[in-house]
């Protein structure tokens, strides 16, 4: 097993979760996708998406996988004047982790976490697990619990 999808699954057992890192038969860059392939409705994916503020801090947002991002609402929620999609080395500076596999946990050091109340809909929700074939069970309260996540609209 690939070590992001280890350091995942070593920080879900340390907090007591349930579920555990599982690798998928094709990669799941896409919330589609990962539905897809788990047979689950996109709404349940719960997709990581890196931004960056406009004093360049990182923002982690786990959005449903139904959803678009409303950068202008989630900025001033922020209190930023700008939130921007960070490009594929600032999502992997601060997270160590590549686009289309970044897990909620497993980061150098945390990063402020909001995290869609439109993922509460859903009994079971579905992550990253640190690469693209990877991903991993868990609730909304949980991945609230293990993020330190705010609940926020975001879309």
């Amino acid at each position: 097993m690939h070590p992001n999808c280890l350091t995942v699954n070593a920080i879900l057992a340390r907090a007591g979760a349930l579920g555990r890192v599982r690798i998928l038969e094709q990669a799941a860059p896409t919330a589609a996708a990962a539905a897809a392939q788990l047979g689950v409705p996109v709404g349940a994916i719960a997709n990581s998406l890196v931004f960056a503020t406009a004093e360049d801090m990182p923002v982690l947002v786990l959005t449903s996988g139904a959803h678009r991002v409303d950068a202008a609402k989630v900025a001033a929620f922020l209190g930023t004047s700008v939130l921007s999609r960070a490009d594929p080395e600032f999502v992997y500076r601060h997270t160590g982790q590549r686009i289309g596999g970044v897990a909620p946990v497993g980061h150098p050091a945390p990063l402020r976490t909001l995290v869609d109340v439109a993922l509460a809909d859903h009994p079971q929700v579905w992550a990253a697990g640190g690469i693209p074939h990877a991903v991993f069970p868990t609730t909304y309260d949980e991945l609230c619990r293990l993020t330190a996540g705010e609940p926020v609209e975001v879309s």
